[in-house]
């Protein structure tokens, strides 16, 4: 790659804060953005494990810092982005990487979606969508005072075709999409004299720790019904990999994607443009 589309693509320098850092897929892209030259800020719940990442992070020579935050909690985030900027500076890029579903809204193999108890639905509902919208409302006014920033939220395939079982993900998934739309007009409106990007990555579905039981049976080989359905659906015909997002996502932050603004990056293997007709992967040319 040359030196004029290396500048392109670069994050160098850039401050980054990433909720929901400390899980499997945020963690990958937090270590891929530091190893490019981000001063990345992992924020999670976790604030233990959101450090012991930064650590491994420095221990590469990479910047990080790790930070206990409550992504529904407005105080939390605001102590968040203070020591942020005392410790690394002003923050450019806001990555809302928490999220995540819940087994009790999720309706069971044997059970029924009435069954489903408003509460844990709730829950699910708070953690992605007001576990979005929260962050984005108090970064927004640093990025307002600064004269820039870059909202990135994580959406999902179910935000487009519900899946089955996971009523409360789906819909909050879909809200994060609304969001994320709806924010990257009203932010021209409200801060007309900074520049403020918004847009989102869809993950498809990817061979995680939170996903692996629903996708393999307990030898881990052998695909589960859902996981043979996801498959055949997909027509790259594999799941995929966290480290698979980033590309998308140094996209989203770089001047790559100067011009992308409420925008929904779908990172899925074709899942969401294959309608079902017609078998894939059969036919072959000799």
């Amino acid at each position: 790659m040359g030196d004029k589309e290396g500048a392109l693509f670069s994050v160098s320098g850039k401050v980054i804060a990433i909720t929901g850092a400390a899980g499997v897929i945020y963690s990958t892209i937090a270590r891929g953005l530091a190893a490019r030259g981000a001063k990345v800020a992992l924020l999670d719940l976790l604030g233990d494990k959101a450090q012991e990442i930064a650590d491994e992070i420095k221990g590469g020579r990479g910047e990080a810092i790790g930070l206990g935050c409550d992504v529904l909690d407005g105080d939390s985030i605001s102590a968040a982005l203070a020591a942020i900027v005392e410790r690394l500076g002003p923050v450019d890029v806001l990555i809302n990487g928490a999220g995540g579903n819940l087994a009790g809204a999720t309706v069971p193999r044997d059970g029924l979606f009435t069954d489903l108890a408003l509460e844990e639905v709730d829950k699910v509902f708070a953690l992605n969508y007001k576990g979005t919208f929260l962050p984005t409302q108090i970064f927004c006014k640093h990025f307002a005072e600064q004269g820039k920033g870059i909202v990135v939220n994580t959406s999902s395939m179910c935000a487009f075709a519900p899946l089955t079982n996971v009523p409360g993900y789906s819909n909050a998934k879909a809200a994060v999409t609304n969001f994320t739309q709806w924010l990257a007009v009203q932010v021209r409106v409200d801060y007309p004299d900074a520049e403020i990007r918004v847009n989102e990555i869809a993950p498809g579905f990817l061979d995680t720790t939170q996903n692996h039981r629903l996708l393999y049976e307990a030898d881990d080989e052998t695909l589960t019904p859902r996981g043979r359905s996801i498959i055949s659906n997909t027509p790259l015909g594999r799941f995929g990999d966290p480290e698979e997002l980033l590309g998308p996502i140094v996209l989203l932050i770089s001047e790559a994607g100067s011009f992308l603004q409420g925008t929904t990056i779908a990172v899925d293997g074709g899942f969401a443009v294959y309608s079902g007709v017609g078998p894939l992967g059969e036919k072959k040319r000799g």
